[in-house]
């Protein structure tokens, strides 16, 4: 079967199952049924191989085995697998959170700035409605209030109206659409940055306190986000602990029959379902500790803004706008980070409250009351207890040299290590049947075929080392039989899809080891083949072409025989220079007589008769 072929016919396979799940009334995602699908073909106990072409019959088997998978009630193994499929499908770094937050603002701006930057103004009316729509856009981008608030109206519009005046809007309109919204967004920042200097200067002489400035939004988000996720992981910590003792409980060959009577397929599913959300509640928590610390930081960065635009400004009634309005930038976009952590603080805190439904199952078979009558002979020890019994435990290297080990005082920080199985004892998981302990870091780290590998005590370090390939078939075979260990220890080489196949990587990300290296190459390892007289240039190229063809009727030239070859050299030239002027213009000049008249008798005679006499000389004298 071609891979064409057979990534149609699993797509077919999961629109069926969809199908079918919707029509019984249970709506699920194509990225569950995808690895639903995945986890029934890889567990042997349904006798599918992978190797093998898929019948009819193994289609029809395939779909039935994950409808009833799907459609299961009270499931924990299901509720755990959801769970993975709703985090890897909602959560991101702290990059992309930002990115899809600035893009979602992006667009709701856009249907505000658009009538601004395509309006053109007509009369009076149309500017003063332009003037209206310029301020709601700076409150909405800025999120120093509501357009709908008078007040936040009135001083956004006296900030506005102090480095953009309405006489301006004509000068506004006559731009282009790129400039006019490069403009608007210089005019948000620092209109946001007069806004906070005068709230800020408001009151006493010192001003508002820094806190006092804070957006809204973080002000209900961050008394509410850190503490909502320390609470649940508290809760969710007890349970992993009591599965755990209980799990520990049952495994003891001591323990009495009449205590064996609990489920433990089910108690197993619990212990991986709470284990899960107790992953991604610290997950969550690391992030919103992030978060607190940046507000903290940003805070003090606003104050500092803060005290040093004022010691600019002081009580001067005007200064240059190249002094104050980067100052003005800059809280601006101090603001902005604050107003970015509030988001991700209230995206955090969705995605925690969204996490709780999938501990129904669990809580629904083994409640508080129930779970507390079956350890009152057994001793609940949390996380912490374990590994402090664990740390005087050391592996000694003498006793084993297969392979090699990092001890703690030769090995990095083992939060930064990229341990296996998710810093599950991997000995324990099999030789326990399922049961999940962390590994202690201070026994010592096996390092197998570049993988390192914790243990939950010295003895199940060394059995583990005695022969780690068959421990390690046996927990991928347990992952296999239990799909939603593949995502909760990490195991995705036994799969090649998670459940974010869609989204083409996984979560958590595989930790990478790095070191600080240098390379040294030479310039030019290989030799440049650099063409001089290449000429790209179609008409330079034609004006070498005239050039040659002129030069073939010009009749300078040299000749030189075999005789005087290397002898002399004879030269002849028959285009000799010569001096020749000639000239096309002559100058010439003409005259004429000049005509002159004599008039008698005008002067002295009363009654005399004027005579006039012409005096004029003759042309051909």
């Amino acid at each position: 079967m071609s891979r064409a072929h057979g990534e149609t016919v699993i797509k077919n396979i999961i629109d069926e199952v969809a199908r079918e799940c919707a029509g019984r009334g249970h709506a699920v995602s194509d990225t569950l049924v995808a690895f639903m699908v995945k986890a029934v073909l890889l567990d042997s106990r349904n006798g599918f191989n992978e190797d093998r072409t898929l019948t009819s019959q193994d289609v029809h088997k395939l779909e039935e085995l994950c409808v009833d998978r799907l459609m299961e009630k009270c499931s924990p193994a299901l509720d755990t697998i959801k769970m993975q499929v709703f985090f890897e499908m909602n959560y991101m770094s702290r990059r992309d959170f930002l990115q899809e937050v600035h893009r979602v603002l992006e667009a709701e701006l856009n249907a505000v700035s658009r009538p601004i930057t395509d309006s053109r103004v007509k009369s009076r009316e149309d500017c003063d409605a332009l003037y209206r729509r310029i301020t709601s856009y700076i409150l909405q981008r800025s999120s120093m209030g509501s357009p709908a608030d008078s007040s936040a109206v009135q001083e956004a519009t006296a900030a506005l109206q102090s480095v953009f005046p309405q006489t301006e809007v004509g000068a506004f309109t006559v731009l282009l659409k790129r400039d006019k919204e490069q403009q608007l967004s210089e005019l948000s920042m620092i209109v946001t940055g007069i806004c906070l200097f005068n709230r800020a200067s408001r009151g006493t002489e010192a001003g508002l306190p820094v806190h006092q400035l804070m957006p809204a939004a973080l002000g209900e988000a961050l008394p509410v986000a850190s503490r909502s996720i320390e609470d649940q992981l508290r809760g969710t910590q007890s349970l992993v602990w009591k599965y755990t003792a209980l799990l520990e409980t049952l495994s003891d060959p001591a323990t009495p029959d009449g205590q064996r009577d609990v489920p433990a397929v089910l108690l197993r599913q619990a212990l991986y379902n709470v284990r899960q959300h107790q992953v991604f509640l610290k997950v969550l928590l690391a992030d919103a500790c992030s978060c607190v610390k940046n507000v903290e930081v940003l805070q003090k960065e606003l104050s500092a803004q803060m005290k040093l635009l004022k010691e600019t400004v002081q009580s001067k009634t005007a200064m240059p706008t190249a002094t104050v309005f980067p100052l003005f930038r800059v809280l601006s976009t101090l603001w902005s980070g604050l107003q970015d952590e509030a988001e991700l603080l209230n995206i955090l805190h969705s995605i925690t409250l969204n996490l709780q439904p999938f501990l129904a199952s669990q809580a629904d078979i083994f409640s508080a009351a129930y779970l507390d009558g079956l350890l009152e002979t057994s001793e609940v020890k949390t996380d912490e207890q374990r590994m402090a019994r664990s740390s005087g435990e050391q592996v000694d290297q003498a006793q084993v040299n297969a392979d090699e080990w990092l001890l703690q005082e030769t090995s990095a920080s083992s939060e930064e290590l990229p341990l296996q199985y998710n810093g599950v004892c991997g000995f324990t998981l099999v030789d326990k049947d399922g049961l999940l302990l962390p590994g202690n870091p201070h026994i010592g780290v096996l390092k197998h075929k570049e993988k390192l590998y914790v243990f939950s005590s010295k003895e199940a370090a060394l059995k583990f080392s005695s022969s780690p390939d068959d421990f390690i078939r046996a927990v991928e075979e347990r992952a296999r039989c239990s799909p939603e260990l593949i995502q909760l220890l990490r195991l995705h080489q036994v799969s090649s899809v998670s459940p974010d196949s869609e989204q083409g990587e996984s979560f958590p990300a595989k930790p990478v080891t790095k070191c600080e290296i240098g390379t040294q190459t030479d310039l030019h390892p290989t030799p440049t083949h650099i063409v001089r007289s290449y000429e790209w240039n179609e008409w330079q190229l034609r004006r070498k072409a005239l050039k040659l063809a002129d030069l073939r009727t010009k009749v300078t030239h040299s000749v030189q025989t075999d005789e005087s070859h290397l002898r002399r050299d004879n030269v002849s030239q028959t285009w000799p220079p010569r001096d020749a002027a000639c000239q096309t213009k002559r100058d010439g000049v003409s005259n004429v007589p000049k005509p002159q008249v004599y008039l008698a008798g005008v002067r002295g005679q009363r009654d005399a008769q004027v005579v006039q006499t012409d005096l004029t000389r003759a042309v051909d004298e």
